[in-house]
């Protein structure tokens, strides 16, 4: 083994002049670098069933965004491998250049016929498909978003210098109010998440549509959690009501990674030339590509996987609801249980680890302060046996740290 140790230096620095790195030991995210929380745990197998090995020990998967599990499908597996074998294992290149395949664009044929709309542009992550609409986001626009976008959205927004007004959440009152005041002059967009990603509940898109037609403003609509999942054949929420442009994932619903932009072709085609976050990274790799291909097959072709998953949130929301904790009503697969204060939400994590299920602990920043939370996530692995191991460790936790008024028969 060759290590490079011995070519360690130490640096010294003026004592007038601020180290930019004393950050790194002021902040508080080094206080959370430990073992013992809930972040960058790592999973040492996918068990069948719906179980991980964490530790050494198995334990029920309840976190995991992989709704239709079909990460673990022999027929991706297969067109995975397949692909590496004609294609390797990455393209060495950007799209523009010499990182375009032949798969790239059947899969944008298939998604923008799949979606409605005129073309599609696959980047490598639903992140960066986010970030590739900076471009669409410039500073004679004025664009209004839900306070619970997510972070890659918000990113765009400061990337493009578009003015940037919030509107409360889900509050349509709100975002008609701040359309009505908006300077007459500037372009107008509304800026949405089809299913929420931390909260589980749907926007409201007929009221959304109804206002930008009224004030003439676009629809970007990001279907990262519903695409897939939702509407009558798996399009999402906006499947009978359309949008400007959309974005995805691969990593929820597709089973893989990788994410797209569909929309009109002079967007797309405008999005290909100027959306720096794609044009200047390399491609998404074509075992990921055939994947996300094989996954839209299963997603248009096998309606029940989705019916299930849908069947069996509804299920634990009852279950929950029955335990005492708040459910917002609903059948989306993401389900938050609200804590409030971060330590609680962090013990309350680690004891639901010990009783053997695996969630999400969502703390600030990516929740407000004071509202920590617990979120679950149901997928296509979860049976009704899977339903009553998370419900009866919920209930013995909630027990345990007073989260519950009422814990049932449990």
């Amino acid at each position: 083994m060759i290590t490079l140790a011995n070519r360690m230096v130490t640096v010294s620095y003026h004592p007038s002049v601020m180290d930019v790195f004393d950050k790194c030991v002021r902040r508080r995210d080094i206080e959370l670098a430990s073992k013992d929380l809930p972040f960058y745990r790592p999973i040492e197998k996918r068990l069948p069933g719906g179980e991980v090995l964490v530790d050494g020990r198995a334990v029920l998967m309840a976190g995991s965004n992989d709704y239709l599990a079909l990460s673990g499908d022999p027929r991706l597996q297969a067109a995975a491998v397949e692909a590496i074998r004609g294609l390797g294992t990455g393209n060495s290149g950007s799209r523009a250049l010499n990182g375009t395949l032949a798969l790239h664009e059947k899969l944008e044929e298939e998604l923008a016929g799949f979606l409605g709309h005129e073309a599609a542009m696959v980047v490598s992550t639903g992140y960066q498909a986010n970030l590739a609409l900076s471009p669409l986001f410039g500073p004679d626009d004025v664009l209004f978003a839900d306070r619970h976008v997510h972070a890659s959205l918000v990113e765009a927004v400061r990337l493009g210098q578009a003015r940037f007004r919030r509107y409360r959440h889900n509050d349509a009152a709100d975002l008609a109010r701040m359309l009505a005041t908006a300077d007459p002059s500037a372009g107008r967009l509304i800026l949405t998440e089809g299913m929420f990603s931390t909260t589980g509940d749907l926007c409201d898109l007929p009221a959304i549509s109804d206002l930008a037609r009224r004030h003439g403003a676009r629809v970007v609509l990001d279907g990262a959690h519903d695409i897939g999942l939702l509407g009558t054949y798996g399009g999402g929420v906006a499947e009978d009501i359309a949008v400007d442009v959309q974005t995805l994932t691969f990593s929820k619903c597709f089973g893989t990674i990788g994410g797209a932009v569909t929309g009109s072709r002079r967007v797309i085609d405008y999005l290909r030339y100027h959306a720096r976050a794609a044009l200047f990274s390399a491609s998404l790799p074509a075992a990921c590509t055939a994947a996300a291909l094989a996954a839209l097959d299963i997603i248009r072709g096998e309606p029940e996987r989705r019916w299930r998953v849908l069947a069996a949130a509804e299920r634990l929301r009852a279950g929950l609801a029955e335990l005492g904790f708040a459910v917002v009503p609903g059948r989306t697969p993401t389900i938050p249980l609200h804590i409030g204060d971060t330590p609680l939400c962090l013990r309350a994590w680690a004891e639901l680890l010990d009783e053997g299920i695996f969630t999400n602990a969502m703390i600030p920043p990516s929740v407000p302060e004071g509202r920590a939370l617990i979120r679950l996530s149901v997928t296509a692995d979860h049976g009704d046996a899977h339903l009553e191991r998370v419900l009866d460790a919920v209930a013995a936790v909630g027990r345990r740290l007073n989260l519950i008024a009422c814990a049932g028969a449990r």
